[in-house]
């Protein structure tokens, strides 16, 4: 098991970013949480399998919205939550 921040920039919010990302992580097994920022760019708390996180993290960095456009990322490691399921805050 192994758990991430994610920091996403670009054209994030108003195009259904973060539900679409809660689709892709329902899919592929992955815990945690997605939220929009004030500075206009989306917060993800993910764990999970790190192969199933990986494909998570490289569908984020494409932008699972197809309206969507993903600038840059930033990602770094934390210790495990324990989340039950992977919600859309905010």
């Amino acid at each position: 098991m192994k758990s991430v921040t994610i920091q996403v920039f670009g054209r994030v919010q108003g195009v259904g970013f973060r539900y679409l990302t809660k689709m892709v992580a329902d899919k592929l097994n992955i815990k945690g949480t997605v939220a929009n920022l004030d500075d206009g760019s989306v917060y993800i708390q993910a764990e999970g399998p790190e192969d199933h996180l990986n494909e998570f993290i490289n569908t984020v960095k494409m932008s699972p919205s197809p309206s969507g456009h993903v600038e840059k990322t930033t990602i770094e490691d934390q210790s495990v939550q324990n989340f039950s399921d992977f919600r859309v805050t905010n």
